[in-house]
């Protein structure tokens, strides 16, 4: 009977502690969006549960002993647009941490609408959480990669997250940290391009971590004053501040690599954290013991921190940091019988290293007054060189390729904003950037040269609530070049009305330029002579007028349906515009709206232009009852003229985008949750320009029939992916085992086609085909 008894007190207090509620705490500050601000006594609810409280005078709320799962946070605050976020994720061992900015208004809308963070845009602007990177199926953790499920963005390779929006060249976009412009942030820079050589916008893996990242914004057209010297896209990611009451650790291994993460308050008395993450290939640490990649060793580590330092008089410090190095070296087939292409006889190098240091001061200047000053050193080095091996003698090589690119930035960014009363807004700031470009490109096309100069951005804006229900904002952005004495001075304006509580209808206008790249003003004139000509170093800037129409309804609590149409006008595009009779290698066709990594040895003029015109569509259901979707289309069409006045389709001319991506949790007894995620991207093909093959023959390399540039139409890309993930709550920590499946159906997706001189004929190159990647995440 003693034994039954044990027995039975066992189970009963073994099944009481499996039945227990695991716990964890969420909590956050309040401030006001311009002055930075602390509000005091603003409404904090959790939905669906109702539990509320309220801020304290320093703007911070708190919720303990919170069970873990999903939420919805509502914030209201009297006189301020009510912010409701959702997908907010309470987990064991890691505190749920939020910044929460506010802005005012006088539009009362309906307590229904969802406004997931403070827009910094009326028009084609998606955040993107560190919540969402980690859900969505097939990121690899990169928040460039989560972009391609938005309306009008598309992957120009998808071993790499150079994108494509609106029909713009990669080239277009823009990468901001903390607001202000960097170098490229990416490892691996030369990952799926036409060449093999280094892009200036894109790379295989984002070297700023996620463990670092806040909520990020993408732009896509028609920007705001504060943003300038982009086309296309801008993609500024935000970090987020450590924890300042708790050390907390985060462990993640899987085959993009290996992070371990750190972050807690400097010390018990005082409100400083510190947040700090390395990461080291997985593939490098399999190269380092010996494994074979079919020839190719890819390597990569990084490491990034974020420091916060507040303070009681003198406003809020940080000091940031990112850097990396990357490699990929691949080596020959020694026994030249396994040639099959031309690249088995190369022995290519690349590598690349990348750092950036900054720091942010935010400080209230008075009840309405707010300033943020943020200065910012990055820079990067990019190395290839290719060698040949002889036919004859495999051990014999010969340096035939040679690029090297070396990029500085060191950039001051001040921002002041003042509040005239309740209905007016007035914001204005410089951006002040010195730059170093050094580039040599040895091989068929020679560019070499150095560029420095200084670009200047002042900008300012006005915003008027004219009525409760209709908001204007109009601004100035002026852009100079200081190395050529060029500059842009850019109009920009926008309208919102509020029809109903549930209906939003906005225009968007707005003067856009950017500077030419590097291998552009620094190109060699292809000549008979032994002169060395840089006729392109006086080019002016590529400027664009883009004009946005959008509709927003609101379906529901938590599901809304976009419809946004624009139009995009480029001019002085450089493009070619000497007769054909000149040479034979003259290009009438080409335009530098197509160009990404490769060089021109041509004299260019801005008397080129472009069209990107398109209507985009979206419907978003928030992750709510255990399941979310975002489905969104484009239909467009991408033009330019070359210097031959001929309009033809630009390379990015798809005509369509489709892509969806959804997802459902099903949660399980003992606190544990499976989820099924998945992404299915549709793209319409992009363009390519036919080969002429006796030509190629004759000069061994590639020949393109230039006057019939972009007249070839690759096959629509299809791709979907699946991210199955299993997630188990503990008392003091959780735990994620994912499977991240890319390509699930192995589509072959063109790429490009080339002349292959081993061959003796041409080739079409495929994107990559089913990748799996197997990850274990681990916070406590």
């Amino acid at each position: 009977m003693t034994r039954f008894l044990l027995l039975l007190l066992l189970y009963t207090t073994t099944t009481t502690c499996w039945a227990q509620t695991v716990t964890s705490t969420l909590r956050g500050k309040i401030t006001d969006a311009e002055t930075h601000q602390p509000l005091a006594n603003a409404s904090v609810q959790l939905l669906p549960s109702g539990t509320g409280t309220t801020s304290s005078p320093q703007g911070t709320f708190r919720f303990d002993n919170l069970p873990v799962g999903r939420y919805t946070v509502a914030v209201t605050y009297l006189g301020y647009q009510t912010l409701t976020i959702p997908e907010v994720l309470v987990e064991s061992g890691k505190e749920q941490v939020l910044d929460i900015d506010l802005s005012p208004s006088s539009t009362q809308l309906q307590e229904a609408t969802v406004r997931t963070t403070r827009p910094v845009a009326v028009n084609s602007i998606q955040p993107i959480t560190i919540e969402q990177t980690l859900r969505y199926a097939a990121t690899y953790l990169d928040p460039a990669r989560v972009t391609t499920s938005f309306p009008g963005v598309a992957v120009s390779n998808d071993q790499a997250n150079g994108l494509v929006v609106r029909g713009n060249s990669p080239n277009g976009m823009q990468w901001r940290l903390e607001g202000v412009e960097i170098v490229n942030p990416n490892h691996l820079t030369n990952a799926g391009t036409f060449s093999d050589r280094p892009t200036q916008t894109a790379g295989g893996v984002n070297i700023l971590s996620t463990q670092l990242l806040g909520t990020s914004y993408f732009l896509s057209g028609a920007f705001p004053s504060e943003y300038g010297n982009a086309l296309s896209g801008v993609l500024d990611m935000k970090l987020r501040t450590g924890n300042n009451e708790k050390r907390e650790f985060t462990a993640q291994a899987g085959l993009i690599g290996f992070d371990v993460a750190a972050e807690g308050p400097f010390s018990k008395k005082s409100k400083a954290s510190y947040l700090v993450n390395y990461r080291y290939s997985f593939t490098g640490l399999l190269g380092a013991m010996g494994v074979d990649f079919g020839g190719e060793d890819i390597r990569y580590q990084d490491l990034s921190f974020n420091i916060t330092l507040p303070t009681r008089r003198t406003g809020e410090f940080t000091f940031f940091g990112v850097g990396g190095i990357s490699s990929n070296l691949f080596k020959a087939k020694p026994d030249t019988t396994e040639w099959v292409v031309q690249k088995d006889g190369f022995d290519i190098d690349y590598t690349n290293k990348m750092g950036a240091l900054g720091m942010t001061h935010t400080v209230t200047l008075g009840p309405n007054t707010g300033l943020r000053t943020v200065a910012v050193a990055s820079a990067l080095s990019s190395r290839r060189d290719g060698y040949v091996h002889s036919i004859y003698d495999p051990a014999e090589r010969f340096h035939i390729e040679q690029d090297a690119v070396d990029k500085t930035r060191l950039s001051l960014s001040t921002a002041l904003s003042h509040r005239l009363g309740e209905k007016n807004l007035l914001r204005s700031g410089l951006f002040l950037t010195y730059q170093d470009d050094r580039i040599l490109s040895v091989g068929r096309v020679l560019a070499e040269g150095q560029l420095q100069g200084l670009v200047i951005q002042p900008y300012l804006s006005w915003r008027w609530n004219i009525t409760p229900t209709l908001t204007s904002e109009a601004g100035l952005h002026y852009l100079s070049y200081t190395y050529n004495k060029t500059n842009s001075l850019e109009p920009r304006a926008s309208l919102q009305w509020q029809a109903t509580p549930r209906q939003v209808l906005s225009l968007s206008y707005g003067l856009h330029s950017q500077l030419q790249q590097p291998q552009v003003y620094l190109a060699i004139k292809n000549s008979n002579t032994q002169l060395i000509e840089r006729p392109n170093r006086y080019l002016d800037l590529t400027k664009a007028h883009h004009l946005v129409a959008g509709y927003q309804y609101h379906l529901t609590n938590t599901s809304s349906l976009k419809v946004e149409a624009y139009w995009q006008e480029l001019y002085d595009v450089p493009v070619v515009t000497l007769s054909p009779a000149v040479s034979y290698r003259v290009m009438p066709s080409f335009s530098t709206l197509n160009l990404v990594e490769t060089y021109v040895d041509q004299e260019l003029k801005n008397a080129g232009t472009g069209r990107n015109v398109g209507l985009e569509v979206s419907y978003q259901k928030f992750l709510t009852d255990s399941y979310y979707m975002l489905v969104s289309g484009s239909l467009y069409n991408s033009t330019y003229v070359g210097g031959d006045g001929i309009r033809r389709s630009t390379r990015y001319n798809g005509n369509h985008t489709f892509s969806f991506t959804g997802g459902k949790e099903f949660k399980t007894t003992r606190n544990g949750m499976w989820g099924i995620n998945t992404r299915i991207l549709w793209f319409g093909g992009f363009r390519d320009t036919p080969i002429n093959v006796e030509a190629s023959r004759s000069e061994l390399a590639t020949v393109y029939e230039v006057n019939n540039a972009f007249t070839v139409k690759l096959k629509d890309y299809f791709r979907p992916d699946l991210r199955i993930y299993w997630k188990k709550n503990k008392e003091k920590y959780n735990r994620t085992l994912a499977l991240d499946i890319q390509n699930v159906s192995g589509t072959q997706n063109e790429s490009f086609r080339y002349y292959d001189v081993w061959q003796r004929q041409v080739v079409q190159q495929y994107q990559l085909g089913l990748v799996p990647v197997l990850s274990y995440r681990w916070e406590f």
